[in-house]
């Protein structure tokens, strides 16, 4: 019981602070030859571009320019808790999400897909097996966002 009291306390002081269930970011991330990459076999990934029904999500769409998509975006993401923007540009984010009590890490990526006017998604937790569906309440959750704004 003590053990859990401290986890607690400490979560609550430094809620940013990496845990031993951060895992190691993928070297995997980006997109290569126009894709990004494809979620693993377990079920604890989303992507747009995934061929498999387990694992596909539908895109975002936007109106506008990517641009303009891109930078909404970003302030969706940045209004998020427990989230850090890696790396963004006019085409592509790549964001860490983190759980509040435990610390796990999920890579979320968002590419630019002009040519059919959407930002392809990949949302993947970087450990266990399964992740109860958080990855995609996620990314329903961004599109609902983006949508509002």
């Amino acid at each position: 019981m003590g053990v859990i009291i401290v986890w607690i306390a400490v979560r609550l002081v430094f809620p940013e602070a990496p845990t031993i269930f951060a895992g190691t970011q993928p070297d995997n991330l980006g997109i290569s030859q126009e894709k990004l990459a494809l979620c693993p076999s377990s079920p604890n990934c989303v992507s747009s571009q995934s061929v498999d029904a387990e694992h596909y999500i539908k895109p975002l769409a936007y109106q506008g320019s990517a641009k303009s998509a891109i930078a909404s975006l970003q302030d969706i993401i940045n209004g998020q808790e427990r989230t850090k923007i890696i790396t963004a540009n006019d085409q592509y984010i790549y964001a860490q999400f983190s759980s509040r009590w435990m610390g796990f890490v999920d890579d979320v990526e968002f590419a630019v897909n002009e040519a059919k006017g959407v930002i392809d998604v990949r949302s993947a937790s970087r450990l266990g097996e399964s992740d109860l569906g958080v990855n995609r309440q996620r990314i329903e959750q961004i599109r609902q966002l983006m949508i509002d704004n």
